[in-house]
């Protein structure tokens, strides 16, 4: 029901609660919009966002999930827990020059947990407590925004009253709906925001039980204020943003409980007036409260640096192309661009990209930028409402205004490039908090026009249009997200001139076996990014695969020589030296390769096989055992060693490889097989057998398994059996070499005995 009436038991109330302050104008008042119960307003905001995000529950692990997550080994059992304290967000130590200093150790708990649970990386575990916390925060956010919105009052027992029941409903689902949200929900590394959010807004309510037995704001309880600092320290190793909620808390507190007029305040201070006496603030304890705050944050922040260590994080200058500008008018200007391109998100949500940077936005580099006019629009808005915040004479305005003001820019602040660099250009989760702000001046703008407005009902069905809007957009935009394919393909029209869309594309396409589609985009990522080192790879790569072998040392020579420290690269360019028999250029890559990334197994392989090629078998087998002592699990290492040592005749010295391989990959089928023939030329039939039989029921469509098993049985003499591999065999792969040869062999062999025994 839409509906203008007041909440029904306010007027009941006027004798039981006490106020912090004279009544004053209630948004409710002025709009119509439903009411309803708390218990029930609650469960609509939990369904509706519920609605929105549910069809993510079953998606992929897509983008960052993979760093993350799969690659994570802090997720994994066997990475002591302690090592959680000393790692970032993506399981490299802190103290690494490659870090990227995202301290988030619960947030990595959380993913942890999820693993054990699961039994392993099954992503419908990790999106069902990504919708359940975004249900959680939504819910938590109508306890908001009736403080935020209605003011802070409590009954004679303790009781918060909810004295805007309407506005923080609109608030509550306008939040609960908003697009910009998808990522932080639909995608799983999005735990992080969500995580902080949610212990940010505890902070926030846990500061406002401070004041639960607080008359005419004299008395305070210094446990609850010591909670919320502690909540906004849980907050932030969630994720950075977390440490702003102390900020926040000190705002209203300001705001709310002392009905501090800031330009008054500013004023008294500039003319040296009697502050404290005159404001009260001392009595009210505001400074106190304010220092316990400042202190609990900075005391957090020492911390959190200790660990972090001094060292900045390393971004590149296309992670953030501005932040590496040489004009500080450059980089303004475009800093200030980024902001309005997040305004602009949160106001119209239907343009969304996985990522933004590479090219995606282009610098602007003069004022004859027509881009220019959305950073004035910016201005314009901001300055607008900042005078209203700070000279309106109506202090109701002037509080909501500020407030809504406080919530959309301070936990903005650490992802403004103002006090370090980002390692993004526009990134939708780290408006996940600010988008509370938005709420607030959307619903306080709402209810202005409404109180004008002579169809209030009009205006009512307008903003229920723009939730429903909302709501499919959420929809849609969370089945982009199901999947890599789905939501790189999205980003195209979105971000054409991004190298890392296109880049994604072709990966993603190169994953699924489509080479020839997969080259178009990753040509393109170079096009638009020349210095784009990791398509260049990728794409060597790719050509490498297909014999175009000069096309691909002109990409991965390029590659290394824009970043000379990229491994890859170097091992990459050394396969294709290798396949062109330049041992000496080969050899030299690889060990460069090794050079800038010392624990590199595969590059070691690579080697070997060098090294074997050049029938420097010695040099071969130490660059194998190499590989298996940095990467126990490496199995074609393990084989090659197996096999090397089974062709100069070092049959014992193969078995025993292959025993301690197994030992350390008992079920992989192809050192089962490579073990078997050793033990079948050591005339050890029956061991030989076991093994063969096994590879066979772990991989039974392989041609030379039974082929091989054919052989051990044509010697043991069992030729029965022998014919029927072979027939299995040749069924399987009819041109298998040799296989024909011992079966007609065989054939004649079992002729013979049968004339001999006619």
């Amino acid at each position: 029901q839409i509906c203008n009436q007041h909440n029904a038991e306010a007027p009941n109330l006027e004798q039981g609660f006490h106020r912090m302050a004279q009544a004053e104008p209630n948004l409710d008042h002025d709009i119509s919009w439903f009411l309803l119960p708390s218990c029930w307003a609650k469960i609509v905001v939990a369904l509706i966002s519920f609605l929105c995000f549910a069809n993510s529950y079953d998606g992929d692990f897509v983008f960052d999930d993979s760093e993350a997550i799969i690659n994570n080994k802090d997720l994994r059992a066997e990475t002591p827990l302690g090592d959680l304290w000393h790692h970032d967000f993506w399981g490299s130590k802190l103290s690494s020059n490659t870090s990227h200093k995202s301290y988030r150790p619960l947030t990595v708990l959380t993913f942890r947990i999820n693993y054990l649970f699961a039994g392993g990386f099954y992503p419908v575990g990790f999106h069902v407590i990504n919708i359940i916390l975004h249900c959680t925060i939504s819910v938590l956010m109508l306890d908001v925004f009736s403080i935020l919105l209605g003011g802070l009052q409590f009954t004679n027992k303790g009781r918060r009253l909810n004295l805007a029941p309407k506005t923080s409903l609109l608030a509550a689902l306008l939040f609960a709906v908003h697009p910009v949200h998808t990522e932080c929900v639909a995608g799983i590394v999005g735990r992080a925001d969500l995580l902080c959010a949610l212990f940010f807004l505890l902070s926030f309510l846990g500061y406002c039980k401070a004041f639960r037995e607080n008359k005419e704001g004299h008395n305070f309880s210094i446990f609850w204020v010591l909670v919320s600092v502690l909540l906004g320290a849980i907050a932030m190793l969630c994720k950075e943003q977390g440490i702003t909620i102390l900020g926040l808390n000190a705002v209203f507190d300001a705001l709310v409980i002392n009905k501090l007029n800031v330009l008054e305040f500013v004023q008294k201070l500039l003319h040296k007036d009697k502050l404290l006496e005159s404001t009260g603030l001392l009595r009210k304890g505001l400074l106190f409260r304010i220092t316990l705050l400042m202190s609990g944050g900075a005391s957090i922040l020492y911390i959190r640096w200790r660990i972090m260590g001094t060292g900045p994080p390393a971004f590149t200058e296309v992670d953030n192309p501005a932040s590496f500008a040489d004009s500080l008018f450059v980089r303004a200007i475009n800093y200030n661009y980024y902001y309005s391109l997040n305004a602009w998100l949160l106001l119209c949500p239907w343009w969304l990209c996985f990522d933004w940077s590479m090219g995606c936005i282009p610098l602007i580099k003069s004022v004859s930028d027509w881009r220019i006019i959305a950073l004035a629009a910016l201005w314009f808005c901001l300055i607008g409402l900042i005078c209203q915040a700070l000279c309106s004479e109506d202090s109701y305005k002037r509080r909501i205004l500020t407030l809504g003001l406080g919530f959309l820019i301070i936990p903005f602040l650490p992802a403004s490039n103002l006090f370090f660099r980002v390692g993004f250009v526009v990134a939708e989760r780290v408006i996940y908090l600010p988008s509370i702000g938005y709420c607030i001046l959307f619903t306080y703008g709402f209810s202005l026009l409404s109180k004008q407005a002579k169809k209030k009902k009009i205006l009512a069905m307008a903003v229920l249009g723009i939730l429903l809007m909302n709501v499919v957009r959420c929809v849609l935009r969370s089945s982009q997200w199901r999947s890599e394919e789905q939501l790189f393909k999205s980003a195209l029209s979105v971000c054409p001139l991004n190298a890392k869309v296109h880049y994604n594309v072709g990966k993603n396409l190169a994953d699924k076996g489509n080479q020839s589609a997969a080259i178009k985009y990753y040509r393109e990522a170079v096009r638009l990014n020349p210095k784009y080192v990791h398509a260049m790879n990728n794409l060597g790569n790719i050509l490498k695969e297909r014999n175009e072998l000069r096309e691909a040392e002109e990409l991965l020579s390029l590659a290394v020589q824009i970043q000379p420290d990229f491994a890859a690269a170097w091992m990459n360019l050394g396969i294709v030296q290798n396949s062109l028999r330049r041992f000496e250029e080969a050899e030299q890559s690889y060990w460069t390769a090794i050079k800038h990334r010392k624990k590199y197994p595969d590059c070691y392989y690579n080697l070997g096989r060098l090294y074997a090629d050049l029938n420097r078998h010695i040099d071969a087998l130490n660059a194998w055992r190499n590989a298996t002592v940095l990467k126990p699990e490496h199995s074609l290492a393990w084989n090659n060693m197996i096999i090397l040592l089974d062709n100069t005749g070092n049959l014992a010295q193969a078995e025993a490889v292959g025993r301690e391989a197994l030992e350390l990959i008992p079920n992989d089928h192809s050192l089962m097989f490579s073990l078997a023939n050793v033990l079948g030329k050591s005339q050890k039939y029956k061991e030989s057998e076991a093994l063969f039989l096994k590879a066979i029921k772990a991989n039974p469509n392989a041609a030379s398994y039974h082929g091989n098993l054919a052989v051990l049985y044509h010697r043991w003499g069992n030729l029965d059996l022998a014919k029927k591999h072979y027939e299995v065999s040749l069924k399987l792969d009819p041109t298998a070499p040799g296989t024909k040869e011992n079966y007609n062999l065989l054939r004649r062999k079992l002729e013979q005995l049968q004339k001999k025994g006619s």
